[in-house]
């Protein structure tokens, strides 16, 4: 089944896990409004592409992990979005939760999700209870303190930031449980999969940035200049356009370089080259950073 399939499956049977009978039904209508449409499911993608490079021999399992971690960032996109973060009115194209449902129903649809891609691993544990245990642990540490996206989203809180604990914390730590907790799925030790995954997490970080910085709301499905708004660091003032897209493809070139020995290594290259053309900004795609007046 192709890696969209299992991941829409699975979300779905969570979804609907989550809002049986009785249960509040305008909660359990933002349940499935926060998950749909479901953006490019990146970090679930990866996830699954891991886990068949390294033998997929537990897809179920595998299935499993992706939905969970693609719930923690449906989460988090609902909590980054309230008004005492944020403060954005869309998301993915349409209504932010909080302006679709009022602040009290998003503040409980992001726990409900949180609360939800646990369970779902815990119920995955028939499947392989060691197995579950560690992706357990990889996805609490990465979606709480002091490592996880909690973290992340706590720099924005401090007078002085540690750039680089920031960057890691808020984009890279759930890279870097796709690609752990997708050799963990099939078997593998979760351990040597953090730098691949924490160096994709870095390209993504530059990639929103430029993201952020060149498109439009209507392009993004959310708003757009947040960085200068808030004040953010970012690659593109640091860097200017065409310095930021060369630091991102460096970063994916040495994402390359980082995945270890697996029967699926050319595979993972290829997914990490196709991310590189896709991340790359339309109008810079063909060379053209090089070219941009004033770089």
């Amino acid at each position: 089944m192709p890696f969209d399939d299992r991941i829409e499956t699975a979300i779905s049977r969570a979804i609907r896990n989550g809002q049986a009978a009785p249960s509040p039904g305008k909660l359990a209508s933002a349940l499935q409004y926060t998950v749909t449409p479901g953006g490019a499911r990146i970090r679930p993608k990866i996830l699954l592409s891991v886990s068949a490079a390294c033998g997929d021999d537990n897809p179920e399992l595998a299935n499993a992990a992706a939905a969970a971690l693609e719930l923690i960032h449906c989460a988090s996109l609902v909590h980054d979005d309230l008004p005492c973060f944020d403060d954005a009115d869309t998301r993915r194209g349409k209504p932010a939760v909080h302006r679709a449902f009022g602040e009290p129903l998003a503040v409980l649809t992001g726990d409900s999700l949180i609360i939800m891609a646990f369970s779902v691993l815990t119920h995955a544990a028939a499947l392989d209870s060691a197995r579950a245990i560690e992706l357990l642990k990889v996805l609490a540490e990465r979606t709480g303190m002091p490592n996880g996206i909690c973290a992340g989203q706590g720099w924005e809180s401090e007078e002085v930031i540690d750039l680089s604990a920031y960057h890691r914390a808020k984009t890279g730590a759930l890279f870097i449980a796709a690609t752990q907790m997708g050799a963990i799925a099939a078997g593998q030790d979760g351990e040597q999969w953090e730098d691949l995954g924490a160096r994709i997490g870095e390209a993504f970080q530059v990639a929103d940035d430029l993201r952020d910085a060149l498109y439009d709301e209507e392009t993004l499905g959310k708003p757009a200049g947040q960085d200068d708004l808030h004040g953010r660091p970012n690659a593109v003032a640091e860097l200017g356009v065409a310095g930021a897209i060369r630091r991102m493809k460096d970063i994916l070139s040495g994402a390359i370089s980082s995945i270890p020995k697996c029967p699926g290594e050319a595979m993972l290259a290829k997914m990490v080259n196709a991310q590189a053309e896709m991340l790359t900004p339309i109008k810079w795609r063909a060379g053209q950073a090089s070219h941009i007046p004033g770089e």
